[in-house]
């Protein structure tokens, strides 16, 4: 253990359970660690860096930004914000965009949208909010409260009021949900920390038509699945059904923080000056970055292969002794196991391969987009082996 670990455990908040681990370099699908070793990256920063580390155009473009423009604030336009808005609207359904830092700053942002649009047109009572049991939208109030998982309300009530959550493709549940009083319903079409479970196209097909009914918005979260991680841009073109309102982040600049909202017009309208602001938002360098991320992933041979990798390695896995099911989509792959994935997810660290666990019995693998077979074959020949031995 490395002095950067000893610092970290002292000065750091204790609100994260960290590895003993600290990288001080990434290349491609790997990391390396002070001390040298080289990890293979199976979790992309959690579908961060789609592709890869130190993408040699990503860093080329960060640069030049670097030595022409850092920060204006938002009141004045800059090229990198207004053009990365004009390719997000040209490449989904939406029509203009808010820039902010993080996902959970994109939700608020949704749902602040939500809840003015509904007050501008229908009044105040028209507030209510629907959302998933299961789900995740981050860890301030308002995404907390919408979150379906209670465990991250413990010690953090009252939340936002207004919130009725249903089970996830529950067609039943969700018509009795609605009623003219709610102006959104929120969902994932992938809930990747909630063990990676997949909305039903039927479901999402009757959202749709009862936020028509009954005049309120249908705001996708799609900070996990967005940038191409499902093998489309985004993932509500798998079910070829188009929110009023969509959230990203995660991938967008490929590690540097930045997220969306995106918007009809007819919606994002009501936004008007001092409704609502991010100092940092759509920061010069991070868009510029971000750009080229969807110049570079948006082509339909890169997005072609992911598909077919996803395809690959979930047929694999699902072959494996100890392997109860797996879900997914492109490369957001939920691996979940007939026993609590603690030591296999331990038995891959000691490989040197880095995994995630949303669940006590799931594995979830987000490798970078741009991950290479050799590496695929690799990750499962060593997972086929820890799975082996745990089950001893």
């Amino acid at each position: 253990m490395g002095y950067i670990v000893d610092m970290g455990r002292v000065f750091l908040a204790e609100n994260y359970k960290r590895e003993e681990l600290a990288f001080v370099k990434g290349s491609g699908t790997r990391l390396f660690t002070e001390e040298g070793e080289e990890y293979l990256d199976f979790t992309s920063g959690i579908a961060v860096c789609n592709l890869g580390h130190a993408h040699p155009v990503l860093v080329e473009e960060a640069k030049k930004q670097l030595e022409k423009l850092w920060h204006t604030s938002n009141l004045y336009y800059t090229e990198p914000q207004s053009k990365l808005a004009s390719l997000l609207v040209e490449r989904s359904f939406g029509d203009r965009v808010f820039f902010a830092n993080s996902g959970a700053e994109a939700v608020e942002a949704g749902l602040k949208l939500a809840r003015r649009w509904a007050y501008e047109n229908f009044g105040e009572k028209k507030h209510k909010i629907i959302a998933l049991e299961n789900s995740f939208h981050g860890r301030t109030y308002g995404a907390l409260s919408v979150t379906g998982q209670p465990n991250y309300w413990e010690g953090f009530k009252p939340l936002l009021p207004g919130v009725k959550f249903i089970p996830p493709n529950d067609l039943s549940a969700l018509e009795k949900a609605f009623d003219e009083d709610v102006c959104c319903i929120i969902l994932e079409p992938i809930q990747g920390e909630g063990g990676v479970y997949l909305l039903k196209k039927e479901f999402v097909e009757k959202a749709k038509e009862l936020c028509l009914k009954y005049n309120a918005l249908l705001i996708f979260d799609e900070i996990q699945t967005g940038i191409g991680r499902t093998g489309k841009l985004f993932a509500y073109e798998h079910l070829g059904i188009e929110p009023d309102v969509m959230c990203l982040a995660k991938a967008l600049a490929n590690g540097l923080p930045l997220s969306a909202m995106i918007a009809r017009e007819e919606v994002i309208q009501v936004l008007k000056p001092g409704t609502h602001a991010s100092t940092f938002g759509g920061n010069p360098v991070n868009c510029a970055v971000a750009v080229k991320v969807l110049e570079i992933v948006s082509e339909e041979p890169f997005l072609e292969e992911v598909s077919l990798k996803g395809r690959v390695l979930m047929e694999k896995l699902a072959k494996f002794q100890g392997v109860k099911e797996v879900r997914g989509k492109g490369l957001l792959i939920g691996v979940e196991l007939a026993f609590p994935a603690r030591e296999v997810y331990l038995g891959l660290l000691e490989k040197k391969i880095l995994t995630t666990t949303p669940k006590p019995n799931v594995i979830r693998l987000t490798p970078p987009l741009i991950i290479n077979w050799r590496e695929i074959d690799y990750f499962l020949e060593v997972f086929e082996e820890v799975l082996k031995k745990v089950k001893k």
